[in-house]
């Protein structure tokens, strides 16, 4: 990829992820190495994520555990989690640089952003140092005005109508 773009997914409709992942497939489809690191979201009973990762996708996958309860966290709890996926965010940003990644997907980092769980300062640090061929994808509700200032295109995904609010659950293989 010549010149890698910043690109931002949010809004409260259902899509931003598939969105992504869609572009993972297309860049995978293309010969180009990508890299999804989820926040809030568990690896397990995900249908999308063992064939990305049969598709040579980079797949890392952080705080599951934590996505019913964000409300319900401890200063302790934040505190930790936040240097934990501050750290995370190095280690990534090193490796998509050395093994020369040519997309990254930041998934849900918009919410993790908006409850604190994650430094705005090292999210706008990794957009403004990234190599000039990385492409990067950030997805999730609430995006910050200034993530969305430094992207290049920023998509909102509005909600018309969602067959949860006709009590329809999450189904195998279409939502999950």
């Amino acid at each position: 990829m010549k010149k890698g773009l910043v690109q931002v997914y949010t809004g409260e409709g259902k899509g931003k992820t598939t969105a992504a992942i869609g572009q993972i497939v297309r860049a995978r489809g293309r010969g180009y190495k990508a890299f999804l690191l989820q926040f809030l979201k568990k690896k397990e009973g995900s249908g999308e994520l063992s064939l990305l990762e049969e598709l040579g996708v980079k797949v890392v996958c952080r705080g599951g555990e934590h996505f019913q309860d964000l409300n319900k966290l401890t200063n302790e709890e934040r505190g930790r989690i936040t240097s934990e996926w501050d750290n995370l965010l190095d280690e990534v940003n090193k490796e998509v640089v050395s093994r020369r990644y040519d997309l990254l997907v930041l998934d849900e980092i918009n919410v993790a952003l908006h409850y604190g769980l994650i430094s705005k300062e090292k999210v706008l640090s990794l957009i403004r140092r990234k190599p000039a061929f990385l492409e990067v994808i950030l997805t999730g509700r609430y995006a910050p005005y200034e993530i969305i200032e430094k992207a290049d295109l920023v998509s909102e995904v509005k909600e018309i109508k969602h067959p949860f609010r006709q009590g329809i659950k999450a189904r195998k293989g279409i939502e999950y």
